[in-house]
């Protein structure tokens, strides 16, 4: 196990007290995800005290605990470590980890896409350095500081996700993760119902240079109707490197051409001066796009863009963001497009894009199962109604709906296109498994609220279903 705190580092820098005198290699916030050798660290949630799973982390293999009160259940002489607060205490691990890192640190935040360009841009790095990025979507007031004590001293390349859904939230990640290089993807209509406006949005994510110096670097989305707004909060800050990523022809970071394909895009782009020719694993104009941003930071950062490139051909979508699954029948199979962990106009618009895209098998359909996106405000039922010629344009043959706000765009939709509504997914989970066919695409999306990846793990399954003749 290498070794990423001792318990002198981890004692300096919290205050804490304890007989803990080993070494750990590892974080954890979450006693079902712990690793032999980790920390473990009792944060109090919204719904779950970590104080009451300290045990069963010991018993993982935790070989410490970071506690504001002695656990149930927990021997005395157990390895705890007491902090007057677990949340402050993390953010002061956090401060350390970033204190003793010579790393470049980049921080990526926007509507949508912050996921994907962090994984993109983690495998570009990776084999020019080592790289840290944070896990999954680690990206809040708890994942933040976790992904930055997790941070080796070692690393080359630091990659971070900042998220949020309320004023305020952003700024703080940023004063801790302190980049050098901020990425902001796109300002969209999401979370609306905590702004005023998108244009407040944008403010929110702008918050991202709170944490830089004015020699930081912000690359923006050029295309995005509010870059001259990004551009001119980073020069509030101080910052005067300020490079556009788009199709805008005034972009650094510009796309020449690109070809979609079910599987794959294929792109020509020139980054700073540089003609590049690659190809992404991910399909979608998404992808495609996200991809000059990740390629600017590899070249002003002094990584080889080419190799970042290169790279690039063997990213694959996350779990919920376009994960592709084929599910075999006794008669056959289909395919299921899995974007279940989150939704807003501009991401349904671009999964609606890749369902478009895909080739059904021999009399197969395309048939996409949507779920409400949250948190859009008094605009919600407008939003969604406003996805039916989107529905249409890609070429769907059938729709599921779930949700309050998603009935809107189902009743927008032409009658032959729909399937069913439920008030809830769960309802629809025998409603879709029983009309899908092999040869068929099916699309699921919806926000993480709208629990839609039920019906992803439902028709993972699917294949155990007896085969059933087709009408006609």
């Amino acid at each position: 196990m290498s070794v990423l705190w001792t318990a002198q580092d981890i004692l300096a820098a919290t205050g804490g007290r304890g007989r803990f005198g080993g070494t750990c290699g590892g974080v954890s916030i979450d006693s079902r995800t712990v690793d032999p050798g980790d920390l473990f660290v009792a944060l109090r949630g919204p719904t779950h005290d970590g104080h009451d799973f300290v045990a069963a982390a010991l018993t993982a293999g935790a070989v410490a605990a970071l506690v504001s009160r002695q656990p149930t259940g927990v021997a005395d002489e157990a390895p705890l470590i007491a902090v007057a607060d677990t949340q402050v205490a993390l953010e002061q691990l956090a401060a350390a980890a970033r204190a003793r890192s010579a790393a470049t640190v980049i921080g990526i935040t926007g509507s949508v896409g912050k996921t994907g360009t962090k994984e993109a841009l983690r495998r570009a790095l990776e084999g020019q350095g080592p790289t840290h990025a944070s896990a999954a979507s680690f990206n809040n007031q708890w994942g933040v500081p976790l992904s930055l004590a997790r941070m080796p001293a070692d690393t080359t390349y630091g990659i971070f996700e900042l998220g949020m859904n309320h004023p305020g939230e952003i700024g703080a990640l940023s004063r801790q993760v302190r980049p050098h290089i901020a990425v902001i993807t796109t300002v969209e209509p999401a979370h609306l119902e905590f702004f005023s406006s998108v244009a407040a949005i944008a403010d929110a994510k702008a918050e991202i240079f709170a944490g830089m110096t004015a020699a930081g670097i912000a690359v923006l989305n050029q295309d995005n109707p509010y870059f001259e707004r990004l551009a001119e909060a980073a020069r509030r800050r101080g910052l005067t490197h300020i490079y556009g990523f788009g199709e805008a022809r005034a972009a650094w970071a510009r796309l020449s051409g690109c070809t979609l394909h079910p599987d794959r895009s294929c792109v020509t782009a020139e980054i700073g001066g540089q003609a590049l020719l690659y190809r992404i694993g991910a399909p979608g104009r998404h992808w495609v796009i996200n991809s000059l941003a990740v390629l600017a930071v590899a070249r002003l950062i002094g990584a080889d863009p080419e190799v970042a490139a290169r790279a690039l051909a063997a990213l694959r979508p996350p779990k919920g963001r376009g994960e592709r699954h084929t599910i075999h029948l006794p008669d056959g199979s289909f395919e299921l497009i899995d974007e279940s962990y989150n939704a807003s106009p501009v991401s349904m618009r671009a999964a609606l894009q890749l369902l478009a895209a895909a080739e059904p098998g021999a009399g197969g359909l395309r048939i996409a199962v949507l779920g409400d996106m949250r948190e859009l405000g008094p605009r919600s039922d407008r939003l969604h109604a406003a996805l039916a010629p989107d529905v249409v344009t890609a070429r769907a043959d059938m729709v599921f709906a779930a949700g309050p706000h998603m009935v809107r765009l189902f009743e927008a939709l032409p009658t032959r296109l729909r399937g069913h509504h439920a008030a809830e997914s769960k309802a629809l989970v025998p409603l879709v498994i029983d009309a899908v066919r092999a040869g068929d695409v099916v699309m699921v999306k919806g926000s993480l609220g709208s629990r839609m990846g039920m019906i992803v793990e439902a028709l993972k399954v699917a294949r155990d279903r007896p085969v059933v003749a087709a009408v006609g």
